[in-house]
């Protein structure tokens, strides 16, 4: 079996810091709603994709349509559970956070797919937030 991440080696450490960092604004500005930041940190493209707990967005302008119709008030996150970052190169990345619902005896998940685009930077591409069932459903 050949090695597939030999173009792509993973998690190298300044790419790492460089996605966290990302994904930290991002995070912040949640918090603050501040969309500006929350619509840069996205791929403006119809293909972009953001399933919300309560929500579908299929496209930068369904998310960014989201985004004004969200109302003010704490974010969901309570705490983090446990933050993943994987790295494939320089220029892919996914960031996975666990994190303890607010006010609730609930697990959550958060999902981010990151490109690095020529002349653009990076960019989220796909993004996910659920929650855990207490019992699985099948």
């Amino acid at each position: 079996m050949s090695d597939v991440t030999a173009d792509r080696p993973p998690s190298l450490p300044d790419v790492v810091v460089e996605v966290r960092e990302l994904s930290e604004r991002y995070e912040q500005a949640l918090i603050d709603k501040n969309v500006e930041v929350l619509d840069a940190t996205f791929w403006d493209s119809p293909h972009t994709i953001r399933y919300a707990m309560h929500e579908n967005g299929y496209g930068f302008g369904e998310i960014h349509a989201h985004r004004l119709a969200r109302p003010l008030g704490p974010g969901i996150k309570e705490r983090r559970i446990r933050l993943e970052i994987l790295t494939l190169g320089r220029d892919f990345a996914t960031v996975n956070l666990e994190f303890k619902m607010r006010g609730r005896e609930l697990v959550g998940r958060q999902s981010q797919t990151w490109v690095r685009f020529p002349g653009l930077g990076w960019k989220m591409v796909a993004a996910h937030v659920s929650t855990m069932n207490e019992a699985p459903q099948w």
